[in-house]
């Protein structure tokens, strides 16, 4: 059996029919074109226990792969930290990064196994480690949908405001991955929330550009906060009309004067939602004439933009460009006409 054949058993989980004398730790520990070895598949894949106990050394389970991974950080991605050896389960080990800069900790709080180690290692030290990204343990978390599994203790205000490399706090992670839900809602204040990342987004704005508007407490969806600008002029009602978010905002607080915001282009959200094909969720008292015709710095319509883009029939009937004869397209291109729009 070659080194591939002993790998694929690994990841098969069929290790532990095979003999004996073929799980030796030179096969195991041979690598292959990425530098992993069948060890690496077997901790991600539970495997460690099929093992003989001389394999599962301090020296083996910290080979490091071509990207700097390790057994252990392997065996904490697939959940499987219980089948290592007490004794490795030290903070010396577990605390030795990728190439990135993953610690054995930033992969288990990542997918959410932080629990199958000892609680006494679990630190406020640990907890704000840092890839070389400047990723915390709670940024992993909150990428990942795993911000439940995470102990209580972690999830204090002054971890929450942690920033990495972009300037991204942990809620603003949460907030575009969408697991927001995953934080008690105590700690969901005005003041994290508006917190602004290097490129000046709020997690609002995370939030409307990825598409978990709902998921912000609707006391903070105000006028005031909808049209904070990114420092490129991108606003939250700009992100929510975009992404087909203005049903989520309380319907009496689109006013006209919300959604005819302009950006640095001169669009206005009713521009977005034309262009994106969400003048539906747009109230119908706001789609007029007047509305319809207001155009950017470049002299694209609201209208003209639905129009184009396909979206005709998300405009009022009455307003609607009607097919032009010969005559009509005449009188167009002389002058002597003109669309609605």
């Amino acid at each position: 059996m070659d080194n591939y054949d002993l790998q694929q058993a690994a990841r098969l989980g069929t290790l532990s029919t095979l003999p004996t004398e073929l799980l030796t730790p030179e096969r195991l520990t041979a690598r292959n074109a990425a530098g992993n070895t069948a060890l690496h598949s077997a901790a991600k894949n539970g495997e460690l226990r099929a093992l003989p106990p001389a394999v599962l050394t301090e020296e083996n389970l910290t080979l490091r792969n071509d990207s700097g991974y390790t057994p252990l950080h392997h065996a904490a991605l697939g959940g499987h930290l219980d089948q290592i050896p007490a004794a490795l389960l030290v903070d010396r080990l577990l605390g030795i990064s990728s190439n990135s800069g993953y610690t054995v900790y930033h992969v288990a709080a990542a997918h959410g196994h932080l629990d199958q180690l000892p609680a006494a290692l679990l630190t406020p030290a640990v907890a704000v480690s840092k890839t070389h990204l400047g990723n915390s343990l709670l940024h992993e978390a909150a990428e990942h949908g795993a911000v439940d599994r995470l102990p209580a203790a972690f999830l204090t205000p002054e971890n929450l405001l942690l920033r990495n490399l972009g300037g991204e706090t942990v809620l603003h992670v949460a907030a575009f991955n969408g697991h927001l839900d995953q934080f008690p809602p105590a700690l969901l204040t005005a003041d994290a929330l508006l917190q602004k990342t290097t490129a000046g987004d709020t997690v609002l704005h995370a939030a409307a550009i990825s598409g978990h508007l709902e998921q912000i407490p609707s006391a903070l969806l105000t006028h005031e906060h909808l049209v904070l600008a990114s420092k490129s002029g991108f606003t939250v009602i700009h992100a929510a009309a975009e992404t087909g978010q203005l049903a989520k905002i309380p319907r009496e607080r689109l006013t006209a004067d919300l959604l005819l915001t302009r950006n640095d282009n001169g669009d206005t959200p009713l521009h977005a939602a034309a262009f994106e094909g969400h003048l539906d969720q747009v109230p119908l008292a706001l789609l007029t004439l007047e509305n319809l015709n207001v155009r950017n710095y470049v002299g694209m319509s609201v209208g003209r933009n639905a129009v184009t883009r396909g979206f005709a029939d998300q405009i009022p009937p009455q307003h609607r460009p009607r097919k032009r004869g010969p005559i009509g397209r005449f009188l167009e291109r002389i002058g002597a006409s003109r669309p609605p729009f």
